[in-house]
């Protein structure tokens, strides 16, 4: 049974991972500082599927801490989730995702070489695409990006690129996310970020529930459907089985890769809202407010070379997206009364 450790474990698309992991018989580790996420998120797994997982509460920037992970454990393989992710925040906090994003990734590198550990995926984004691509993005499309987050993205790419290409031991695959939402169908996990939202269905979702008593919506004035932002929604469950397919991909390959993970569909914010009103009987106003620094009009994947490598495809819909985000907010809320 290969053991797989996880930076960033705790996190949203962290956790659903460590979970679909678990269901494929992997052993999960799982490292993390805590700043966007709760530590009751590893007890919650261990309940749900009767196992037992190591914790970490600490930064993986600290050398010592991941030496010691993995001098305690015999790790095959990990996925690399750590670090800052808001777009607008790192617009306005440039130095912060730097300092935290980069450095993150180089210490794993330096600690997986030291320690023989020969297997990464990596967390990475569509954000890495330049602006003036096609609105359907392909991994051969030229990379640039619009705000800090994305070039974080972009520096760790290149920077695992050139140390696959100086360790030939190392193998490496770099997901690029689209937009990942919903939550696990059970609703013991979710996304539940600290503070005030920055990514649109955590929003909608406390929108629904009354924590918030309208949803910003950022700009309607694109070339759009309906003048808002279209972006390339996936179920997180469906993100969390990439990862899946990725690891078990890698103890059979090798080579250094970046994939696009998407549905290959574009949805814009309002029909996002129309859904989520629809599927879940429940109203939710909306502000039209300036657009945000660093955002683009339409940005969805090609996925294809996910389904010819990796075998993975989205399965998921909008109506699931939108049915599980509200049932899992529903059941946060109502466990805080």
């Amino acid at each position: 049974m290969s053991k797989v450790l996880l930076t960033g474990g705790t996190g949203f698309i962290g956790s659903h991972t460590a979970l679909a992991l678990i269901e494929n018989g992997f052993e999960v580790v799982i490292v993390d500082n805590l700043i966007n996420s709760e530590a009751d998120v590893v007890s919650r797994l261990e309940k749900f599927k009767n196992v037992s997982i190591p914790f970490y509460h600490g930064d993986c920037r600290d050398e010592d801490l991941l030496n010691r992970i993995f001098q305690e454990h015999k790790i095959e393989i990990v996925i690399h989730f750590a670090g800052l992710k808001a777009v607008g925040e790192s617009v306005s906090f440039p130095l912060e995702y730097y300092e935290n994003n980069i450095n993150a990734t180089v210490t794993v590198l330096k600690t997986m070489l030291k320690n023989r550990v020969h297997k990464l995926v990596f967390s990475s984004s569509a954000t890495v695409y330049a602006e003036n691509n096609p609105a359907e993005r392909v991994e051969g499309h030229p990379l640039g990006c619009t705000n800090p987050y994305g070039w974080t993205k972009f520096m760790s790419e290149q920077i695992i690129r050139d140390t696959c290409q100086a360790s030939s031991q190392l193998n490496a695959i770099s997901l690029r996310y689209f937009n990942p939402v919903g939550a696990h169908p059970s609703g013991i996990i979710g996304e539940n970020p600290k503070g005030v939202p920055n990514n649109l269905m955590p929003y909608i979702q406390q929108v629904a529930t009354g924590i918030r008593d309208y949803l910003r919506v950022y700009g309607n004035d694109y070339d759009t459907v309906d003048g808002t932002g279209v972006r390339d929604y996936i179920h997180v469950c469906d993100l969390a089985e990439a990862h899946v397919a990725a690891s078990k991909y890698l103890q059979n390959h090798k080579g250094c890769l970046e994939i696009n993970i998407g549905t290959g569909k574009g949805v814009s914010v309002l029909e996002m809202v129309a859904a989520f009103e629809r599927v879940n009987n429940i109203k939710i106003p909306y502000r039209i407010e300036a657009r945000r620094s660093g955002d683009l009009a339409i940005n969805y994947a090609n996925a294809s070379k996910a389904y010819q490598l990796l075998g993975w495809k989205a399965k998921r819909n909008l109506e699931d997206m939108c049915r599980d985000a509200y049932n899992w907010q529903y059941n946060l809320q109502k466990n805080k009364t």
